[in-house]
């Protein structure tokens, strides 16, 4: 699967130092995105150590997608969450498209700028950035329903999985859950031998639950789901299957 590798770029956290930029060099901008309409195409010029925040409300569960054409080899974007210097995406080391799941609530930054190599050189970058956002959200999980600490997640552990065409295996594979309102939730996987937590690149699955639908992030699989007393029965394309409790959707 590609999109989790995105994906959850979704949730992999970096540290950035920004390239060139101090506080004082930040432009905030914000980003309307029309009534009818999924997205927003903004154009822009920075020069030096300038940097654009690009800033757009959005929901947990909803998906955001930013991608950026530019003059220049050196100017990248990062997305950040709501209250964190911490990014979901670096662009510099990945290119300068980008397509996620949103973890929380809030107001996110869509962070433009160049370089340190480029900024020294006073250089100058002429850029078309288009920021969408699309798909109904997770809702909001009860407020008992607390975080794993220094994760996403309201739970992780493992869940049985198998992959080829026996969906009876006996393998493990380790999961995290992102609720929201009641019956809706993100599970996110890793095959077996990995954990979501410590290697978050490795998710490769990523399923949405709500009330009585289960699909995937990623268009182009398909999903079969069948409810089993307590338990949901997951296929993926026919070649991977889990099992996945309703404990892990509900909580409690």
């Amino acid at each position: 699967m590609t999109s989790p590798a995105i994906a959850l770029g979704v949730l992999a956290a970096a540290w950035i130092l920004q390239p060139a930029a101090s506080a004082a060099d930040i432009r905030e901008q914000p980003v309307h995105v029309h009534a009818g309409a999924s997205s927003a195409t903004l154009s822009g010029r920075i020069k030096g150590d300038e940097t654009v925040d690009y800033k757009l409300g959005a929901k947990a569960g909803q998906t955001m997608t930013v991608t950026m054409q530019t003059s220049s080899g050196a100017n990248y974007f990062n997305v950040l969450p709501p209250g964190s210097e911490t990014a979901l995406f670096v662009g510099s080391t990945t290119g300068n498209a980008w397509s996620g799941t949103l973890p929380v609530d809030g107001t996110y930054t869509v962070r433009v700028y160049q370089m340190r190599s480029a900024a020294r050189r006073n250089e100058t970058a002429n850029y078309t950035l288009t920021v969408g956002i699309t798909g109904d959200s997770l809702g909001a999980a009860p407020a008992s329903d607390a975080k794993v600490p220094g994760t996403p997640y309201h739970a992780t552990g493992p869940v049985p999985c198998s992959f080829g065409t026996d969906p009876k295996g006996s393998a493990q594979c380790s999961f995290g859950v992102i609720r929201g309102a009641p019956g809706n939730a993100e599970v996110y996987l890793a095959p077996p031998g990995y954990d979501v937590i410590l290697h978050p690149d490795k998710v490769e699955n990523v399923l949405i639950f709500r009330g009585n639908t289960v699909t995937s992030r990623d268009p182009g699989q398909q999903v079969t789901a069948e409810k089993v007393g307590y338990d949901w029965l997951i296929g993926i394309n026919t070649v991977r299957f889990y099992t996945i409790p309703e404990a892990v959707i509900a909580g409690g």
